[in-house]
């Protein structure tokens, strides 16, 4: 398998829904460390898992939506819980979708809340 693995950096504000989250269902303040895997058994016509430029801008553009705001107010995201897993889920598909046409195999997306936190999802991309 090969993989091309980019990084970036949410910074946002939230709070969180239910009394599981104790303190956290207060607006706060935090910054996610971002990491997504493109993984795939074979090399592109171009010889490449995925161009990186254009896997490096879908990931600032669709962090770019939500970096420095907060998330409670942001209309695609109204009545959503966002927790780290959602959040998770929702950038793989923005990212999917963004690159549908120009990767195939999986995507798994990483949210690190400190080092000794953080949550991922995993799924297919293209066809």
């Amino acid at each position: 398998m090969y993989t091309l693995a980019i990084r970036d950096y949410l910074k946002c504000a939230h709070s969180l829904q239910g009394e599981t989250f104790g303190l956290a269902q207060l607006l706060h303040v935090i910054t996610y460390d971002v990491e997504v895997v493109f993984t795939t058994p074979e090399l592109s016509p171009d010889g490449i898992v995925c161009d990186f430029a254009t896997a490096q801008e879908t990931l600032y553009n669709t962090l770019g939506s939500m970096n420095f705001k907060n998330l409670d107010e942001l209309p695609f995201l109204q009545g959503k819980n966002t927790t780290t897993e959602f959040l998770c889920k929702y950038i793989h598909g923005q990212i999917a979708a963004a690159m549908a046409d120009k990767f195939r195999g999986d995507v798994k997306v990483i949210m690190r809340e400190s080092p000794v936190a953080w949550t991922t999802y995993e799924g297919k991309v293209g066809g």
